[in-house]
């Protein structure tokens, strides 16, 4: 369905781009597009997309905040200057790979709720 919609959603733009109807057919196809978007069921797609990636926003800065808190902790620790040093770099290391994991799993959730929110849209469903 997803190959659909995009298919769908490309021969629209380039019509729209390509198209020698003047500016009177660009205000048709505007408001055609106005009228779809601001259906309930898309509307509340795109709420639902919004108010994940805000949660999923909100996950990394906790993860940039654990890392730098182990970072400290490690820089803080017993030992010699060299060890304070090397247990800071080592927590440093894995606290970019955990902060790495954590953008990518956020950027990876966001990129699934919109397919299922275009899904969703596409099928008349809004989300029941």
């Amino acid at each position: 369905m997803r190959g659909k919609a995009g298919l769908v959603v490309g021969i629209a733009i380039g019509y729209v781009l390509g198209t020698r109807a003047g500016r009177e057919r660009y205000e048709q196809i505007k408001a055609q597009w106005l009228k779809v978007w601001n259906l309930d069921p898309v509307q509340e797609q795109v709420g639902k997309v919004k108010d994940f990636a805000k949660t999923q926003a909100m996950a990394l800065p906790s993860t940039l905040w654990d890392s730098a808190v182990k970072v400290a902790q490690a820089a803080g620790s017993k030992g010699t200057p060299g060890q304070k040093l090397d247990a800071a770099i080592k927590a440093g290391e894995e606290s970019a790979d955990d902060v790495g994991q954590a953008a990518k799993k956020s950027a990876s959730a966001v990129k699934d709720a919109v397919d299922e929110a275009v899904d969703d849209a596409s099928d008349g469903r809004g989300g029941a």
